[in-house]
């Protein structure tokens, strides 16, 4: 016998069938896309020397799978995300946990988060590569100066944002700003956090992505300065292709470590 009532039971139903709805919304736009794509080319209403189309993508990644060249910078432009996305992660929360729980750290660090991270980084390259070499220690340092900011004030804007009566009563109880920090300013931020690890992931790629067209011999990065060069517009439109599911990959393992994190709360 259920124990939901009636009303419980109209909420499901509407939550799936938005979910279901929402799904396959999203499945229709790329698959419009692809297809209109497609017969564009086709019809040469579209020039594929400069826009490709999603047949010849399959066959660069085909080629690409079978020169065996595919995955070895598939794998490079991975292992700089995956070390990017770990450091600039760890070292922003780091950051922002000490900004909140020291304030006058805070209010002198602030304009200078600020600062950083409106400066142009890809102005920076010479000097980066210069500091790290032309090899994967630049494209990281790249990266994480790319990520490192965003996510720092992203993080600490929430932890600011923290519902101040609950602060207030564990005061009241004696608690000192490092024991209301882990037991109200996290559990509150949860969701603040995975939305911060989100926004990380984005700036991780973009940041990897622009140390490699300035520096690698390898990865997805120079897979489509390279075809920039010679005119591969297919080589390049397939590397974008396959960075944006590997983006979308990450989201999706982010959205479940949300959905898990939620659940446990709930």
């Amino acid at each position: 016998m259920s124990t939901y009532s009636d009303e419980h039971k109209l909420f499901l139903k509407k939550f799936k069938k938005n979910k279901l709805i929402v799904n396959i919304s999203r499945i229709a736009i790329l698959l419009i896309f692809l297809v209109g794509w497609e017969i564009f080319a086709k019809y040469k209403l579209i020039n594929t020397f400069l826009t490709s189309c999603p047949s010849e993508i399959i066959n660069t990644t085909i080629s690409l799978i079978k020169d065996g060249s595919l995955f070895n910078h598939i794998g490079i432009t991975l292992y700089e995300i995956f070390i990017t996305f770990i450091v600039s992660f760890t070292l922003s929360m780091l950051i922002a946990t000490l900004m909140w729980i020291v304030p006058t750290f805070s209010k002198i660090i602030d304009p200078y988060l600020t600062v950083l991270n409106s400066l142009p980084k890809v102005a920076l390259g010479p000097l980066i590569i210069i500091w790290a070499g032309s090899g994967s220690k630049s494209i990281i340092l790249m990266g994480l100066l790319i990520s490192i900011f965003v996510t720092t004030i992203n993080i600490y804007s929430g932890f600011s944002s923290t519902d101040n009566k609950y602060i207030i009563l564990l005061k009241s109880f004696g608690a000192n700003r490092l024991k209301v920090f882990f037991k109200v300013v996290i559990p509150s931020n949860i969701s603040n956090i995975i939305s911060a690890l989100k926004v990380n992931i984005s700036m991780d790629y973009i940041g990897v992505v622009m140390g490699e067209l300035l520096v690698s011999k390898i990865g997805l990065g120079y897979l489509i300065m390279y075809g920039s060069s010679v005119f591969h517009i297919d080589l390049v439109i397939t590397s974008v292709f396959i960075l944006c599911l590997l983006s979308y990959i990450m989201y999706f393992l982010v959205e479940l470590l949300e959905k898990h994190f939620k659940k446990n709360i709930a």
